[in-house]
């Protein structure tokens, strides 16, 4: 399902276009979009979007004369997806070699005994609840997440290694308010990349160099499609209180009463 707002729909201005389209074809989209009347259409100067080509599809056909925005957060979101991909990697290599002691105290009839970290944590128990931290910033970690950070970095530089890309990507959004300098900031953190050499962050570090036209667009007006998300993620609890939808048209008027 693709829900579609418009800039003046996320900042509640007069006009506003709101869309939810059943399925996630292009062609459908474009077919429903283009019910509204082309003069409203040529009137939104602006579109956040995330890096799929169907959605710069969209945008272009519907909206010729909107400027469009990759939205942050989808870039953001890459960068924590490498991260998370580099602690995987290293719970399954945990995984491993507690299975191999495991076998050789099993061939030694002995009793196998995991390590227990400082914090109570076995190593594998530290690569999975370590998670959460890493989707965080520091000084938001609770006192638990900041021993286990610690251990997780200590034990695994590596990982922090790609934290520090990771937030440092965030921090270019969050403290950059003009494009050249974003453009600039974002070339310098290309090569930090392509220096740590990290297969996946160079994936995202590619992306971004292949849509980073709409991507330094965030820096005029900083506009995101958080208003969307946000009413995304209300559909989506409203739907799993009900373990999911049969009747989509009644699903749709519900949702029309609650929230239009």
């Amino acid at each position: 399902m693709y829900t579609i707002l418009t800039n003046k729909a996320a900042k509640g201005g007069k006009g506003s276009i709101v869309a939810i389209v059943a399925g996630t074809k292009a062609e459908t989209v474009i077919e429903i979009i283009r019910k509204i009347p082309e003069s409203l259409r040529k009137k939104v100067s602006e579109i956040t979007l995330d890096m799929a080509g169907s959605m710069s599809m969209i945008a272009k056909r519907c909206f010729p004369r909107a400027l469009r925005v990759t939205d942050r957060f989808h870039v953001q979101r890459l960068a924590i997806e490498a991260l998370q991909e580099i602690r995987i990697k290293h719970r399954w290599e945990a995984l491993d070699l507690e299975n191999d002691a495991i076998e050789r105290a099993k061939a030694n009839q002995v009793e196998y005994q995991p390590e227990v970290l400082p914090n109570g944590d076995t190593l594998k128990q530290l690569l999975a609840r370590g998670r959460y931290a890493l989707y965080k910033k520091p000084n938001t970690w609770t006192d638990n997440q900041k021993e286990r950070a610690q251990l997780l970095f200590e034990l695994f530089p590596d990982l922090k290694k790609a934290y520090d890309l990771a937030q440092e990507l965030s921090n270019i959004f969050t403290n950059t308010t003009e494009k050249i300098y974003g453009l600039t900031r974002l070339a310098k953190w290309h090569e930090k990349v392509r220096q740590s050499g990290f297969k996946s962050f160079n994936t995202v570090a590619r992306s971004i160099e292949n849509h980073y036209k709409t991507i330094v667009n965030y820096f005029d007006n900083r506009s995101t499609n958080a208003s969307a998300e946000s009413f995304n993620a209300k559909i989506k609890a409203f739907r799993a209180q009900f373990r999911g939808v049969r009747n989509i048209e009644f699903f749709l008027y519900r949702l029309t009463q609650l929230y239009a």
